[in-house]
């Protein structure tokens, strides 16, 4: 309806103008070769506007015209590009859908259609590398190396390349390429940080871990706990050698995850070593309450060099109340009331976690009870056949393999930060060289005599 009335409106005005022009009073003299015109001037002018549109009209179908080769390539171009860009686009999704042969065909109809689009020839490489065309895979990715904006993509498909071959040599080349041309690629740069880590080479790691840059919550937090591994692994290889500057590599580490018990084992041996039994404890005391892990009680009883197992106990005892509060607090309360042969204490301590499934560790130390305390070889026997069915207790676990100390990495596949402090699996729970003693489980106080930094943190 609006459309209507300014349709009438325009008319309206238009018509009252063109009247306007024809009722201008006075006349004009037009001689064209030889022929003379006096029409009124209202006319004149009407006629100099319909000639001028008549120019304007003429001139736009002779551009048209003159343009239709260029307009029907242009539409001939879009028709392709269309076609590409679908092509592209289903490719994508036939690849992500596990249909690699038609990944490759819709690849090679984008490249017909798109040729200057490098993604369909990524696409085309990541198609031949699914099918296993390993040779057709890498003529792509070099192909696309020399092009900025395709550099780092065809470095990651020739480093997939690479190590699913098993070439790990050229793989780490490729991810050390990428990181060169973008720092932050996060497949390149633990790529790279793997390949340091599984070679020790623990200052190095911990100087690109530190260039990282975090942005969100979890990267940031991820990043403070690897930063906090590497510097455990550092304070671990210098505990020796270099004491002090280990201990300042494992406080590092503190700050950044304050319960890391790794480090605070080493940490709390160090300052023990150096006659600085007071600060070991407190850090420990620290560690106890945040952790309740056991060899960080075991560690503040034998703080002081030389003490007795009557002091050990009484420095337990600071730790733990009876009735202790979880296993882990009983187990260790009642290892160092078995050394100072306080058989009440180490039987009270053990009352709640011997009846209902009790670990290897409680099976183990009631038979040292029994046997210690009333001479009873039957019961102590019946104590350890029951320790062989017992269920484990926790220890420092890797890809299936345990340990009793913490190690940066696992043995088996060099994985940064693999060891957790829990029950293995049965099953598939193996030691390093030979199987884990029964006893292995057990926290072990070291020797009273020295508390010199052992090659790895407990």
């Amino acid at each position: 309806m609006i459309r209507l009335a300014t349709w009438i409106v325009v008319s309206l005005i238009v018509t009252a103008i063109i009247a306007w022009l024809v009722s201008l009073p006075g006349t004009a003299l037009i001689e064209v070769a030889g022929y003379r015109m006096q029409p009124k001037l209202g006319m004149a002018a009407f006629l100099i506007a319909a000639g001028l549109a008549a120019v304007i009209i003429f001139w736009s179908v002779l551009r048209r015209l003159l343009d239709a080769p260029r307009y029907f390539a242009k539409l001939n171009r879009d028709r392709r590009r269309d076609v590409g860009v679908a092509a592209l686009s289903d490719g994508f999704v036939a690849l992500q859908a596990g249909d690699p042969n038609r990944a490759r065909v819709l690849a090679r109809e984008a490249r017909s259609n798109l040729p200057r689009n490098h993604a369909a020839q990524l696409l085309e490489a990541r198609s031949d590398l699914a099918l296993g065309d390993m040779q057709s895979a890498r003529e792509h990715y070099r192909a696309l190396i020399s092009n900025k904006k395709t550099a780092v993509a065809a470095l990651a498909g020739l480093y997939e390349q690479a190590h699913t071959q098993g070439r790990s040599d050229a793989a780490l080349n490729f991810a050390q390429k990428a990181v060169a041309l973008a720092p932050q690629t996060r497949w390149a740069s633990d790529a790279v940080l793997d390949d340091l880590t599984r070679r020790g080479k623990w200052e190095e790691a911990l100087a690109r871990t530190n260039a990282e840059t975090a942005v969100t919550r979890e990267e940031k937090m991820l990043k403070r706990r690897r930063q906090a591994v590497l510097e455990t692994a550092l304070a671990r290889e210098l505990a020796e050698s270099d004491p002090s500057v280990a201990l300042d590599h494992a406080l590092v580490a503190l700050k950044l995850v304050p319960d890391f018990v790794p480090a605070a084992l080493i940490a709390a041996r160090i300052q023990s070593n150096r006659g600085d039994a007071r600060r070991a404890m407190s850090l420990l005391r620290r560690g106890w309450r945040a952790t309740s892990h056991p060899h960080l009680a075991t560690l503040y009883a034998n703080a002081q060099t030389g003490a007795s197992a009557v002091e050990r106990l009484k420095r337990v005892r600071e730790l733990i109340d009876l009735p202790p509060p979880n296993r882990p607090a009983a187990i260790v309360l009642a290892r160092a009331a078995v050394e100072a042969f306080d058989w009440a204490t180490a039987r009270s301590a053990l009352a709640e976690y011997m009846e209902k499934d009790p670990t290897q560790a409680v099976c183990l130390l009631m038979a040292e009870i029994e046997e210690g305390q009333n001479a009873d070889q039957g019961r102590a026997r019946e104590w350890l056949a029951r320790a062989v069915r017992a269920p484990r207790d926790p220890v420092w676990v890797a890809d299936g393999i345990t340990s009793d100390d913490w190690e940066p990495i696992s043995p088996v596949t060099g994985e940064l930060d693999a060891f957790e402090w829990r029950v293995p699996l049965a099953q598939a729970a193996t030691s390093k060289s030979e199987p884990l003693p029964l006893a292995a489980s057990l926290p072990v106080p070291p020797p009273e005599t020295s508390l010199a930094p052992p090659t790895g943190a407990q």
